[in-house]
């Protein structure tokens, strides 16, 4: 089971195809839609924005395990995202909930799952989806989710003990011979199995987690570690450092997240983004990242 693009779980294939995406405005210029089913009844998913304010609470989906944006601890969510959700609801005059989703193999399903439809067996959707990665042909792909709200940045890097690298800071090129750590199929593996055309292969040791990839850098087991930035930062000791390095040969090594809220719910993404949008007007969300320790990278907005 993969998560979300912590790994790559759901980027991966959203990333592979931004070398070609054209201009926002002529995203959808060149997409063609799938047949429409006739004769179908109009479906109601989810609570209208009204009924969200008249019964005072909103439902927001995070992703489960996933720190340092979400996970549990002591019975409660916590992380970023738990933090972003809480602006939200504080900015509608609401009280925030929070479920902790599994992460399917793509964002699609995800979307599905926990936005649009929900799951075949017992499934229910939410009000918002947080930590959704953004990208402008998604919003031409998947015409039942509207994508808003871009609060943080993401980005990959290269984290390193200080004992390893004294003098000059590891790049791609020096995983030929110094071991690193990635988690397993993600898109840090996929890059640097590419590297080189699969002349790093033997110096990459694959973690189940970003986590347990960081850790494994931290224990001892490997001289660095490629994986996303926030996640690096979370897991660093005394002894070791982080950089973001030039990735020659990477389509794009950085995006944003956001929200993701079902199509009929406009209204409510509107709400939402203009909630986000204030909070990062005044420095709000970037207190959040301040607070955990962690670099704020601006969203694309």
């Amino acid at each position: 089971m993969r998560t979300p693009l912590r790994t790559v779980g759901p980027l991966l294939g959203l990333l592979a195809g931004l070398a070609s995406a054209g201009p926002a405005f002529a995203r959808c210029e060149d997409y063609v839609p799938g047949p429409k089913p006739q004769n179908t009844f109009s479906q109601d998913v989810g609570r209208e924005f009204d009924r969200i304010i008249d019964e005072g609470w909103i439902e927001f989906a995070l992703y489960e395990a996933f720190p340092p944006w979400s996970y549990e601890e002591g019975g409660k969510a916590k992380g970023i995202d738990v933090e972003i959700g809480r602006i939200i609801a504080e900015d509608l005059g609401v009280t925030p909930r929070f479920r902790l989703v599994q992460a399917d193999e793509t964002l699609d399903a995800d979307l599905r799952n926990y936005v649009w439809k929900g799951a075949t067996v017992g499934g229910r959707v939410s009000d918002v989806m947080l930590h959704v990665p953004y990208d402008s042909e998604l919003t031409c792909r998947i015409e039942q989710v509207v994508f808003t709200g871009q609060y943080a940045g993401e980005a990959l890097a290269i984290g390193y003990s200080e004992a390893e690298y004294p003098d000059d800071l590891p790049t791609p090129a020096y995983f030929r011979f110094d071991t690193v750590a990635v988690e397993n199929d993600s898109l840090s593996d996929f890059y640097l199995t590419s590297v080189g055309r699969g002349s790093v292969g033997d110096a990459i040791h694959r973690y189940p987690s970003p986590e347990a990839a960081v850790a494994g850098m931290t224990a001892g087991e490997t001289m660095a570690v490629m994986a996303p930035l926030a996640v690096i930062e979370a897991g660093l000791e005394e002894g070791f450092g982080v950089h973001q390095p030039p990735l020659p040969g990477l389509v794009r090594n950085s995006w944003s997240v956001g929200v993701a809220v079902n199509q009929q719910h406009r209204d409510l993404g509107y709400a939402v983004d203009y909630a986000i949008e204030k909070a990062l007007a005044d420095g709000r969300i970037e207190a959040i990242f301040a607070e955990h320790g962690l670099s704020f990278l601006p969203p694309e907005r």
